[in-house]
């Protein structure tokens, strides 16, 4: 017969490694009472939904950083330099000729105006931004920016540069012309803006006025 090796029995664990925690309770392995979890699992408090003023300013801060996020203007490091007494001009095409020489002349009412003084080229990027949109929207079609020229005659004038260069890059604006000297002359600038939805339905409503008046004379 083979001699077999005869496996040592299993030995059980001595009282100095035994888990006397087997079979005990939770609550009496740590000497407290413990309630068991509800269906869920937990509970959750309602939060107050109520906008408070901080909130509500938050909130309007964040729109207004979209806002500006969308600004495709050009910084300063892009822009020609502009002479402060120079004249700056442009029209777009399809604008008529009569209502671009009024425009330059300042013989159409101001509409709106935006003061650039004490701003940065940031400050003022942002400011001309909001600007041309707000007027775009609420209609005002003839309007000013007052940009300044320059403390000394020999420098550029940074802002009247990057006014020449931003109207440029905006769609709304239509034309502008160096304002006259009754309106700050070559320290502010004449502005025509495009059409917004306001101007537009006056216009329609003017125009259909004037046909029911045609339609009744006949």
């Amino acid at each position: 017969m083979e001699n077999k090796k005869c496996e040592p029995p299993l030995r059980m664990p001595t009282s100095d490694f035994a888990d006397d925690s087997i079979g005990k309770t939770f609550g009496e392995l740590f000497g407290e009472v413990v309630q068991p979890l509800g269906d869920k699992g937990a509970t959750f408090v309602k939060s107050n939904t109520k906008k408070t003023p901080g909130m509500a300013m938050r909130h309007k801060s964040a729109q207004e950083d979209i806002i500006v996020d969308a600004n495709f203007l050009d910084p300063l490091a892009y822009i020609e330099d502009i002479e402060a007494l120079d004249i700056i001009t442009h029209c777009r095409a399809g604008v008529q000729h009569g209502v671009f020489k009024k425009m330059r002349l300042g013989r159409y009412d101001l509409q709106a105006r935006l003061d650039l003084h004490r701003h940065s080229v940031e400050q003022a990027r942002r400011a001309v931004w909001r600007f041309v949109g707000d007027c775009r929207q609420k209609g005002a079609r003839y309007v000013l920016i007052i940009h300044g020229k320059t403390k000394g005659k020999s420098k550029p004038a940074v802002l009247k540069s990057c006014i020449n260069h931003w109207l440029r890059q905006l769609d709304d604006v239509l034309a502008f012309h160096t304002a006259q000297k009754h309106h700050g002359g070559a320290g502010a600038t004449y502005i025509l803006i495009k059409k917004g939805l306001v101007s537009r339905v006056l216009t329609a409503e003017k125009l259909d006025q004037s046909r029911r008046k045609k339609s009744s004379n006949f």
